[in-house]
């Protein structure tokens, strides 16, 4: 049985993630602080701060990932397309690059990488919050495609 204490905490715990929007990194720092002062007295709270950890990682990961996609691939084709255009000794204008022609393979898979990063960040919004209701509730969660560093 678990008291209201810990559901509690859990629960701050995962919402504590969310002080990434106003203090920078802030979503490692203040569950880290929660989840040691009290991993050894409860399982429910060293679970959720495992959880908690290792989601943020997770997305880390998969951001920086897609970060390392995207932005060489837009810097590539940019280079190349004002390349072509300047070998015809015309006057670049932003109209003139970005046009139907100009774009190729390396925009749309810097694209889907861009749409990837902001498709992560909405769901671990969402993610963050089912998860602390769960455990304000007393239910143990586990985040979905989470890669587990913290064991």
């Amino acid at each position: 049985m678990r008291t209201s204490n810990e559901k509690s905490l859990g629960s701050l715990i995962h919402l504590s993630t969310l002080s990434q929007y106003i203090i920078p990194l802030g979503n490692y720092i203040f569950p880290l602080l929660l989840w040691t002062t009290r991993k050894e007295k409860s399982d429910f709270i060293d679970h959720n701060g495992k959880q908690a950890l290792n989601f943020q990682l997770s997305i880390l990961l998969y951001s920086l990932i897609a970060i390392i996609i995207s932005i060489p691939t837009f810097i590539f084709w940019l280079i190349n397309t004002i390349e072509k255009l300047e070998m015809n000794n015309q006057v670049i204008t932003m109209r003139e690059v970005i046009t139907t022609q100009n774009i190729t393979g390396m925009v749309l898979l810097g694209l889907i990488a861009l749409i990837l990063i902001a498709f992560l960040k909405l769901s671990e919004f969402f993610l963050i919050i089912y998860a602390s209701v769960k455990s304000a509730n007393g239910e143990q969660y586990n985040y979905p495609l989470t890669i587990k560093f913290i064991k």
